[in-house]
């Protein structure tokens, strides 16, 4: 692909980033009201507008490449490039206040995720990614950890919107983990989940039930940073997987040797 295309694509997807996550930040100051997709699965107005600002920023330059987005925006033109974006991921935390949530856009193209573009504006954290050319953290080069013990390991985890009405909800994975390592965090927001690991804030994460807009953005920065992406048997992974164990380089075998069994 072009490197002309990279380079606009950053350029686009940052600031776009940018733009959504200060709306978000002004939109909470007002007050936040939501609507359920499911029992607990709950969207915002500001999730669909932050969702209409980043597609037509995207497509204003980019009008011939496809679109994925969690809030139904999807175009299928047939392109071998493909937008993949989660507007709001963290909605949840958003809508009660709890200040961790993100903006994640990636480009895919022919099946490889090229770009991965995290923002969180509660701290300002831009995480960014080219494939093949390292990840940044507010323009700093960022890498895994170097933590190659589980018992040392911080590690983080999620449970799915659907935990209640599936019996693959990660309560029996969170249980043997937790006899495993030296903690365990649950943000709430699987694409900074994804980022802490590439910062080295965590050394692990794993997750059940994950779509590609939470995952593709986050996914590349952990790579890019010198982490690893797996099944929980460790096979290789996709986006369109359904499980992923993230890691540092040193820990990914040995946080498959207690996600494989369950």
């Amino acid at each position: 692909m072009e490197k002309q295309i990279l380079t606009t694509a950053l350029q686009v997807a940052t600031g776009v980033a940018r733009e959504a996550g200060a709306y978000q930040i002004a939109q909470a100051k007002l007050g936040i009201t939501y609507e359920l997709k499911g029992a607990i699965n709950l969207v915002t107005a500001v999730d669909k507008a932050s969702e209409t600002l980043i597609v037509n920023a995207i497509t204003k330059t980019f009008p011939e490449h496809d679109i994925l987005a969690e809030e139904g925006s999807a175009t299928r033109k047939d392109s071998p490039y493909k937008w993949i974006i989660d507007p709001l991921d963290g909605t949840t935390n958003y809508a009660h206040g709890y200040p961790l949530h993100c903006v994640s856009i990636a480009l895919e193209y022919k099946g490889q995720v090229v770009l991965g573009v995290v923002f969180e504006p509660n701290r300002d954290e831009l995480f960014t990614a080219i494939k093949g050319m390292g990840a940044k953290l507010n323009d700093k080069v960022i890498s895994a950890s170097p933590v190659v013990e589980l018992e040392r390991a911080m590690l983080a985890t999620g449970f799915a919107y659907n935990v209640r009405e599936t019996l693959e909800n990660n309560l029996d994975h969170f249980q043997a983990m937790l006899m495993k390592a030296q903690a365990i965090r649950r943000d709430g927001v699987a694409a900074i989940d994804l980022c802490y690991v590439a910062c080295g804030r965590y050394d692990g994460f794993w997750e059940l039930n994950l779509f590609p807009w939470d995952v593709a953005a986050g996914g590349l920065i952990l790579t890019e940073a010198g982490g690893r992406l797996c099944r929980f048997d460790g096979a290789p992974y996709s986006i369109y997987d359904r499980d992923i164990c993230a890691s540092n380089e040193a820990l990914q075998s040995s946080m498959v040797a207690v996600l494989s069994p369950h």
